[in-house]
């Protein structure tokens, strides 16, 4: 009879550990498996991936063509509706409580709830995007779907130059000018010298 006290593991499951660079001792040969020398033979001598000894590497050689969207996908965070069964009836089911349960974790730009499993009770639940079978079982277990508000990034207003001095002037219902405009009698006049006739 098998008992914890005489487990033991299957013939060929367990085996000396393969030693490196010790030489014949070791029981692998001379090298012990390392080769003759070089850079890779010798401890720490690990080489990263990609590089080819200083020369150009083949990633940087080849040519690039065409448009990648991975920079600017936009990842949803994935939630059931079998996982929010642990909620109570009548709960606001928000980001901040996905969060605080561990159902939401990391940098996503939004919710998503898609339809595995059934919604046992009522909730009322802001998210980004609902799939429509996850909206049918919402609706028929009597929940609402709250859609999910996005504060837009206040933009900045121009400076106003000296272009619209004139402008913001007229609409004040004050007169302004500026230095290029002068009053006609402000410009200075050349002085006439007085000759008198003899």
């Amino acid at each position: 009879m098998m008992r914890l006290h005489n487990l033991r593991p299957r013939p060929g499951a367990r085996h000396r550990v393969k030693r490196l660079g010790c030489g014949e001792s070791s029981g692998h040969g001379k090298t012990s498996g390392k080769g003759h020398k070089g850079q890779k033979a010798r401890s720490g001598g690990s080489i990263r991936l990609g590089f080819e000894g200083g020369q150009m590497p083949l990633i940087r050689r080849l040519p690039k063509r065409g448009f990648n969207n991975a920079a600017f996908h936009a990842t949803y965070a994935i939630v059931n509706l079998s996982d929010l069964n642990e909620f109570k009836a009548g709960t606001v089911v928000n980001e901040e409580l996905l969060r605080q349960s561990k159902l939401v974790r990391g940098d996503v730009a939004g919710i998503k709830i898609l339809g595995d499993g059934e919604l046992k009770h009522a909730l009322k639940i802001e998210a980004d995007k609902v799939s429509e079978s996850a909206k049918a079982k919402i609706e028929k277990a009597g929940g609402t779907i709250i859609p999910r508000l996005r504060v837009e990034p206040a933009t900045r207003k121009p400076t106003a130059g000296a272009d619209d001095v004139d402008q913001t002037a007229k609409e004040s219902g004050g007169v302004a000018k500026s230095k290029k405009e002068s009053p006609a009698g402000s410009q200075p006049t050349a002085k006439k010298s007085a000759s008198k006739k003899r």
